[in-house]
């Protein structure tokens, strides 16, 4: 990008692009203003194994590793990577699209090699962050974007439960989410949701009675009672109780929701916490691990009128909390063992460095791993939340650059 050309103007340019041809827009952008030969967009797939061009659909490009390669280092570690050749001579450089910490995917950028050094690059990522914005919301308007992401077609249930969902991750300077659920093309009733405000951030897990489009249903109608119930400016305990009332009024008690709702303060890391059902929670502080042992009650729609009450627990700089669904923590092998909290601790601690999103990737492999087949016969949810608190930057400062 020429360094006379502002930012704004790009971002502008992006925007009036047709949603359809942001890809070519892109390229055109790029090839003016950097000498760009070649523009490429990889996304992650639903199962996030592997990076999906977007190309002429419904058919997409073949695809390249997620976890490997030089686009799967930049998608896992989230940081511009540059490859060069001599002969003849171009340089690649490959740079994260994420959108306040949800990754969506890899712009590939061809250049000559005499035109890639460090301003090129920084200029390039701020590009790329622009058109990551412009991606995410061209979804309300094309399917392309949707059809790119999938390796196979999505069940009717996961189509439903992939819209229901705010993204794979969620990031600001006081905290950082990654979160995956399993089977990705055939997931039901689990489900994961947040919202974040000036000083609050609300996290829920729900995992929906029974499996395919009636566990979806059961969820959909829970999850929108939840934000229906919060958007109304409802204290924690009665969001449950108003959600279990729709739950009870529609299916007398015939099905039920289980949930965990966790409502954070961003100024002093106190969490106030409703579990109603079978999610569990963990944190991590240190090298140490720790269930969160909070008072289980009913789940959302199991009896009329049933009453919540909130629980507290505290979170500190450097915390790591981890919320699994029963999909996970109650999995049994073939043989009928039990995955459990040994396994789910073994996990923890071996991926205690790398990034919330790649915990919650690994639980679920190694869960796969566990069963003996990718083919999940039940849901699984993990939320991986990474605290890092508030400071006076973070006040003044509460999104990232991305």
């Amino acid at each position: 990008m020429n360094t006379s050309e502002p930012v704004a103007s790009v971002e502008s340019l992006l925007r009036a692009a047709p949603p359809h041809l942001l890809v070519a827009t892109a390229g055109r952008l790029l090839a003016d203003r950097v000498g760009a030969q070649e523009v490429n967009l990889l996304l992650a797939d639903y199962g996030l194994t592997v990076l999906q061009p977007v190309t002429h659909l419904p058919q997409t490009g073949e695809p390249v590793p997620a976890h490997d390669g030089p686009a799967g280092r930049a998608f896992i570690s989230q940081t511009p990577v540059v490859e060069i050749a001599h002969y003849p001579a171009f340089g690649v450089v490959y740079l994260p699209l994420t959108v306040r910490g949800d990754r969506l995917g890899v712009l590939c950028v061809r250049l000559p090699s005499d035109t890639v050094n460090p301003a090129m690059v920084l200029q390039l990522g701020d590009f790329a962050t622009a058109l990551a914005h412009e991606v995410a919301t061209a979804g309300r308007d094309t399917d392309l974007y949707l059809q790119a992401r999938r390796t196979r077609r999505l069940t009717l249930a996961a189509e439903m439960q992939w819209q229901l969902l705010p993204g794979r991750g969620c990031a600001r300077q006081e905290y950082t989410i990654g979160a995956h659920l399993e089977p990705a093309y055939a997931i039901g009733g689990d489900n994961f949701d947040w919202s974040t405000s000036a000083d609050h951030l609300t996290v829920t897990v729900t995992d929906g009675m029974g499996q395919g489009i009636e566990a979806s249903l059961l969820t959909s109608l829970t999850v929108g009672a939840l934000r229906n119930a919060r958007r109304a400016g409802i204290g924690l305990a009665d969001q449950a109780c108003l959600a279990d009332q729709a739950v009870f009024a529609h299916y007398g008690g015939k099905v039920y929701a289980s949930t965990l709702l966790l409502h954070f303060s961003l100024e002093n890391g106190t969490v106030r916490a409703v579990d109603a059902g079978s999610p569990q929670i963990f944190r991590q502080r240190g090298s140490a691990i720790e269930q969160i042992e909070l008072e289980a009650q009913l789940p959302l729609g199991m009896f009329e009128e049933t009453v919540y009450e909130e629980q507290t627990f505290h979170v500190e700089p450097g915390d790591r909390l981890i919320v699994v669904s029963t999909g996970v923590h109650g999995a049994r092998s073939a043989d009928g063992g039990l995955f459990g909290e040994r396994a789910l601790r073994q996990t923890l601690s071996a991926t205690r460095l790398t990034p919330p999103h790649e915990t919650a990737r690994s639980v679920v492999s190694g869960l796969i791993t566990h069963f003996g087949s990718k083919d999940l016969t039940a849901d699984a949810a993990v939320v991986c939340l990474d605290w890092k608190g508030r400071d006076v930057q973070a006040a003044d400062h509460p999104y990232p650059a991305q």
